[in-house]
């Protein structure tokens, strides 16, 4: 039976983690990887999306010291893009302040800075207990759970700059949500994105080259993931530009879907 967890904004001004089931919240004194167990408070009329209660914002569901994400993981997405399939897996870093929650808004950064800004979904890991240069064995062991993430990709830069920080690292650049679900089966998940009513991916987690446990045993051996950290575990095919005014939906079978809006900000 799968666990699905959620982390709201309340109106007390508190940010809580909760646990869902039946229709209600069950608010939780910490992370549930960080071992934060039911307070005994609970929020009615919350489905399993984590929406329905005015009174709780529903947020990202995790605070990630870091998140490490993987490049060219599906052959045929690297195929789109005119790239090699990596021997290896290809890392590289987000950071927390590209974060954005179910309901939010993709910022389109300038013109000059960029003009073309793409969608890519992926399956999200969020990691449950600190590992170091550890095992695959050891590595499915520590992960708590599943997210759906939006890995939002200033193309033309990342194609420019001899990293991808740029071109990855803008704010808003990493919506995850609606919750983190524990104790599913990821092995063949449908993966879908959708821009304005337009069906753009269409994939499935079964075409992932290197699964979640050799991602973390990868990851383990160059940095330490502590409970929390968020790993995107690459896109299928069919990634697009997104432009002022889109609706971005993304999901992931099993997980939820993630609802976000995309806006040139105002100056």
């Amino acid at each position: 039976m799968s666990t699905r967890i959620g982390r709201f904004a309340l109106q007390t001004g508190a940010v809580s983690y909760a646990e869902l089931e039946e229709g209600s919240a069950w608010l939780l004194d910490g992370a549930p990887w960080l071992l934060g167990r039911r307070t005994g408070e609970r929020l009615d009329g919350i489905d399993d999306q984590g929406q329905g209660n005015p009174a709780a914002q529903l947020l990202a569901p995790v605070a990630p010291s870091k998140i490490v994400c993987i490049g060219r993981n599906y052959r045929a997405h690297a195929a789109e893009l005119g790239n090699p399939m990596p021997s290896e897996p290809l890392l590289f870093l987000k950071p927390p302040s590209t974060l954005v929650g179910p309901g939010g808004v993709i910022e389109l950064p300038p013109p000059d800075l960029s003009s073309r800004i793409e969608h890519e979904v992926e399956l999200g890991v969020v990691v449950g207990s600190r590992i170091r240069n550890v095992d695959e064995a050891t590595a499915a062991k520590a992960i708590y759970g599943y997210t759906v993430v939006g890995d939002i990709t200033a193309r033309d830069l990342q194609r420019s700059d001899k990293t991808w920080t740029r071109g990855k690292g803008f704010d808003t650049f990493c919506p995850v949500g609606p919750v983190v679900v524990a104790g599913i089966d990821t092995a063949k998940l449908a993966v879908r994105c959708t821009v304005s009513d337009e069906l753009r991916q269409n994939g499935t987690t079964a075409d992932m080259h290197f699964r979640p446990p050799a991602l973390l045993a990868y990851i383990s051996r160059v940095m330490t993931l502590e409970p929390g950290d968020l790993v995107a575990t690459g896109t299928p095919a069919g990634v697009g530009p997104l432009v002022d005014g889109d609706r971005l939906t993304m999901e992931i079978e099993g997980l939820g879907t993630l609802h976000l809006t995309v806006a040139m900000p105002q100056t």
